[in-house]
């Protein structure tokens, strides 16, 4: 036995260098995922966010209603975007989603500060995601020490006396502020994402590289034929999966379910569908097993930062906002946590259950052309 040559160790060294710069895709992969990884937890996540959407039912227009606005828009989380005329309209933003809080100031609210009655404005939260308003209900807790600071002054201050009014706080979808009432719901979408799209994107580049593909190619198969008959049985998986989540959040975490059943059924099919085909279109990307499962990790990164599954999703900057909403992921979390958390349906989702659609369609017609490339 000789000992080791640093020749030969330079030789098998100097061949790996070669082998991975002509691997562009594993080379690209390797720049930018530590990239990718420091922008989005460097800039993008946010565990404390600020200028929260905020509707408001404002009955009393006078000096001490418009000072509390004020100073509620003053703390940096509360950022008023709808004003409602009856309160079913603040039940509906809040439902639907396009507030996180909604404020109620009683009619009579500036009299009653200056008689000293201590008048009380309601504060809904949308807490199906507590740590996307612990923050504001915070700051809210401090509003009546230091709202009519300014207007409380002369005749009308009264040292000694506390607060001029309360603020009364509800948690909507989840009072008692569980996280996992907001956690199980979303690992649904990121387990399916792990598993129907490595495991289609890993099954069928395994075929190209045991060479059975070529077999299947020679048969007078079509495409969208072999597509269908290789992800209908994940599609079982899928939905076997599915049925465990839900039952074992319900018996081991008490999640609640509200209802929403047919928006639920209709979410998780399309977000099926798509996943197994995005695992398609990427087995027709890769040249690799390596690759394929490189590629699917490049797409379940940003799914679960930037879906809301971790961390709130209005906390995070618009451009990382935007990017979120383009990921299916997203609308996927959107559909359950508002069918099972909110009891919404169809006719309340139809943005999301739209988007998965459009993923479904796009993703497919992707697929399949580029399956068409790989048979000429």
């Amino acid at each position: 036995m000789t000992g080791l040559s640093l020749n030969r160790i330079w030789a098998v060294l100097t061949k790996e260098f070669i082998q991975l710069t002509r691997d562009r895709l594993t080379y690209a992969m390797i720049l930018a995922m530590p990239l990718v990884q420091l922008l989005l937890f460097g800039y993008a996540i946010n565990s404390d966010p600020h200028h929260l959407p905020t509707a408001v039912l404002v009955q009393d227009h006078g000096p001490m209603a418009r000072s509390t606005l004020a100073a509620l828009a003053g703390s940096g989380y509360f950022e008023i975007t709808e004003e409602a005329a009856t309160p079913a309209e603040l039940d509906q933003a809040l439902a639907l989603g396009r507030v996180q809080f909604t404020i109620t100031i009683p009619a009579d609210f500036s009299r009653r500060v200056v008689r000293q009655d201590r008048p009380q404005i309601l504060i809904e939260a949308d807490a199906a995601d507590p740590t996307a308003t612990s923050g504001a209900l915070a700051a809210a807790a401090g509003l009546p020490a230091e709202a009519l600071k300014r207007d409380l002054v002369g005749p009308l201050a009264r040292p000694g006396s506390g607060p001029p009014f309360e603020v009364v706080v509800h948690r909507r979808y989840n009072p008692e502020a569980i996280s996992a009432y907001n956690i199980v719901p979303g690992l649904l979408g990121v387990i399916l994402s792990l598993t129907l799209v490595m495991m289609t994107s890993l099954g069928v580049t395994r075929e190209y590289e045991r060479g059975t593909m070529e077999s299947l190619l020679a048969t007078p198969v079509r495409p969208l034929e072999v597509m269908i008959g290789k992800l209908a049985p994940y599609v079982l998986v899928g939905l076997v999966q599915t049925a465990l989540i839900l039952t074992l959040g319900r018996a081991l975490f008490d999640v609640p379910v509200s209802g929403g059943w047919g928006a639920l059924t209709l979410g998780v099919l399309l977000f099926i569908i798509g996943s197994l085909a995005l695992g398609f279109l990427i087995s027709t990307l890769a040249r690799s097993q390596l690759q394929a499962m490189q590629m699917s990790f490049f797409y379940i990164l940003p799914s679960i930062l930037l879906s809301g599954f971790m961390f709130p999703f209005r906390g995070m900057p618009g451009w990382a906002q935007a990017i979120g909403t383009v990921i299916p992921v997203t609308h996927f979390l959107r559909v359950v946590r508002g069918a099972l958390l909110k009891g919404l349906g169809i006719g309340e989702l139809w943005p999301s259950l739209g988007a998965l659609t459009v993923f479904v369609l796009a993703v497919s017609a992707l697929a399949m052309a580029r399956y068409r490339t790989t048979l000429d």
